[in-house]
């Protein structure tokens, strides 16, 4: 078929137009957003992001980013605001407004009464010297030349860069925090990027069984050991010192198969891999997904700190928690 503009050279422009507005914005920020991050940061009080269209997503957007990187933040709707919803806006509040022209009837009257009511207003436009941008406090300036689409009219390159200045503003605040993996868990606990960061295998091995033989164990109870317990393996205990010696796998049993053919006399330490992979039980589980991959085995011994057998992590402990 024939089209108007090729597909792929209306992409690739697209993404050439933001990108250049991407690297214009980054070499423009300067003082005007230094002193407004640091007003945020000393005070420590919520940030109120609002807009009208496009933008009023952008903005829920930032609010997102903004809570789970530790600065509390809230969404109103620029056109709900001058309709009753500014009430939410407690004095302490700044208020973050986004509009690519700053010029907006909705816009104009919000910000009005935000600085009636003496918040502290932070302007997010593209216009220096529009309205919105005279009356803030602190201007965070996203200026661009066009937008991306053929026509230049859909927001595109705006909200690209309203996008980006949230991200810079949520990340300032978050270095200036010291926020750390820790504390991205605490706001992640759901999420398999918060598991890796405080999930343990001590919460997880508890839910399987425990099998366990001795060296003399015989090749039959063994059998029965491994299949009762539904890890396909079991731990090799010394049955004096109650430490850990070895470990029989399906893969072991197979192996021991093909070397003998008479099973008389057959017991669990002449199928038993010693010095078994094993995890600590205070260990990461994240740690223990790497040891499984990296080793390409199923299943790992865990111990205590002392080398004490407690039970087996598997794969499949991991894989319900979404983290493999």
């Amino acid at each position: 078929m024939n089209y108007p503009h090729p597909i792929s050279e209306t992409a690739r422009q697209t993404l050439r137009i933001e990108a250049r507005a991407l690297e214009q914005l980054a070499d423009s920020i300067g003082e005007d957003f230094t002193h407004c991050v640091e007003a945020i940061f000393r005070r420590g009080d919520r940030i109120i992001v609002t807009g009208v269209g496009k933008t009023a997503l952008v903005a829920q957007k930032i609010v997102a980013t903004l809570n789970s990187t530790g600065s509390p933040a809230f969404f109103l709707h620029a056109g709900d605001a001058i309709h009753g919803d500014i009430g939410m806006v407690q004095p302490t509040d700044f208020v973050l407004v986004l509009s690519r022209s700053g010029e907006t009837a909705e816009i104009d009257v919000l910000s009005l009464l935000v600085r009636n009511m003496g918040n502290t207003l932070i302007a997010m436009t593209s216009k220096r010297e529009s309205t919105l941008a005279r009356r803030a406090d602190y201007l965070l300036l996203t200026p661009f030349e066009r937008e991306a689409d053929p026509n230049e009219l859909a927001p595109t390159t705006s909200t690209t860069l309203q996008m980006a200045m949230g991200d810079a503003l949520a990340t300032s605040l978050l270095a200036l925090r010291g926020f750390t993996p820790a504390d991205f868990a605490r706001f992640h606990p759901g999420g398999s990027l918060g598991k890796q960061l405080y999930l343990k295998v001590s919460d997880l091995y508890p839910r399987n069984e425990r099998p366990l033989v001795y060296p003399e164990t015989s090749l039959k109870d063994t059998l029965y050991e491994m299949t009762s317990k539904c890890l396909g393996a079991t731990a090799v205990i010394d049955p004096l010192s109650q430490e850990l010696v070895g470990i029989i796998t399906d893969g072991d049993l197979r192996r021991m198969l093909n070397r003998h053919a008479n099973l008389d006399g057959i017991a669990a330490r002449d199928m038993m891999t010693t010095s078994p992979k094993s995890v600590h039980d205070d260990d990461l589980a994240i740690t223990a997904v790497t040891r499984l991959k990296d080793d390409n085995i199923s299943q790992l011994i865990v111990t205590d700190r002392r080398g004490a057998y407690l039970g087996f992590v598997h794969l499949h402990d991991f894989m319900r928690e979404g983290m493999v």
